[in-house]
């Protein structure tokens, strides 16, 4: 039985009020106060990551007495919103960092390395996560962060899935500690296994998840390794425009489908008689922004000052997405998944940083 709707929930004509939609600012400030601290904690600790700290910061945020309340009531449309929208951007501006024709020096063989690499890494995870019973799209979006760039890729991915935001914040807070780790623990290896400094730097490009820690971890080894490993990691970063258009062409044809109904989808039309369902874009506008700053940066005419802006830029808005994302990790309810993810992660690592090091040997 419907409740009624009281007189103060109805206008003056008797039809129901629409609901307010709370206002983002509040979300937003506290956004803006978490990059801010991310990046005073970055600058007083140059071995944690910007980004490192930004999430880090939103998963204590979260389970604050007081703030614990605010993200999750007053302040989660901000805290969304920049989850969503300024991870897109970033996305974009990550396609600056991007030179087609410095990836296609690298050569042919490591070519086929780097995408034998993202490929096993890929389907590996994704079965070894629902192997374990991972649920919703976390075995997806665990696997977009480990085979290509990190919390980036998994931000693209979530926007074309329209994953739930408990589901990315996870995976982020995952690759996101698992890519930190190697920054320790990768260098302490460069020796033991008999890595010269450019295979060093091949095997960190190939293997490391995020650009920065791709960077903090091979500058250890010299600007050779450095060199290498950006370059490497830059042709994983070029598979996550394919990835994401893939992704995209699946859901729209299941939501055109669905919308359409199973008789009126094959035959074009919409149930009813109506006019057929419009389909939705095959590759998501951020994809595409995202191809477009690569090509533009491939052509050299960008001063290596707007460069530097973008890339500043870049790291603040997803400094901003991970706190926000961060935000809204419980870690009560995703205890109960919690060993699970870190099955998950750690069998994936040894995946990716395994066909890496065996790739880079049959390349050297």
């Amino acid at each position: 039985m419907a409740v009624p709707l009281t007189r103060a929930a109805r206008g003056p004509s008797g039809a129901p009020r629409p609901r307010r939609t709370a206002p983002p600012w509040p979300g937003l400030a506290l956004v803006a106060g978490g990059v801010a601290a991310a990046w005073g904690v970055h600058r007083l600790l140059p071995a944690v990551p910007l980004l490192t700290a930004a999430i880090v910061l939103g998963l204590l945020v979260a389970h604050l007495p007081r703030a614990g309340g605010f993200t999750r009531g007053r302040g989660r449309p901000g805290l969304s919103l920049a989850g969503r929208r300024f991870m897109r951007l970033g996305v974009v501006l990550l396609g600056l960092e991007l030179s087609l024709a410095e990836v296609l020096d690298l050569g042919w063989a490591t070519a086929a390395m780097v995408l034998g690499v993202v490929v096993a890494t890929f389907f590996g995870t994704i079965w070894l996560g629902r192997r374990v019973g991972l649920t919703g799209d976390q075995p997806l979006l665990v696997a977009t962060g480990y085979s290509i760039c990190g919390a980036s890729a998994i931000g693209a991915v979530s926007e074309v899935r329209r994953s739930d935001e408990r589901d990315v914040a996870a995976s982020v807070a995952l690759v996101t500690l698992c890519g930190t780790l190697a920054i320790a623990v990768l260098p302490l290896l460069h020796q033991p296994l008999g890595l010269g400094d450019a295979e060093f730097g091949r095997w960190v490009g190939a293997g490391v998840h995020d650009v920065g820690q791709v960077v903090a971890t091979a500058q250890t080894a010299g600007q050779e390794a450095l060199g290498e490993a950006v370059l490497v990691k830059l042709m994983r970063v070029v598979l996550l425009a394919p990835l994401v258009a893939v992704l995209a062409a699946a859901v729209a044809r299941r939501r055109f489908a669905a919308a359409a109904g199973p008789e009126e989808a094959g035959a074009g039309g919409a149930a009813g008689g109506g006019p057929a369902p419009r389909r939705p874009p095959l590759v998501p506008l951020f994809v595409a922004g995202f191809l477009a700053s690569a090509a533009l940066r491939t052509t050299g005419v960008l001063p290596e000052g707007l460069l530097e802006g973008a890339a500043t830029l870049r790291e603040g808005l997803l400094a901003a997405a991970l706190f926000g994302l961060g935000s809204g990790v419980f870690l009560p309810s995703l205890a109960r998944t919690g060993w699970r993810m870190a099955a998950v992660g750690s069998g994936s690592w040894v995946v990716i940083a395994g066909l890496s090091y065996v790739g880079v040997l049959l390349t050297a």
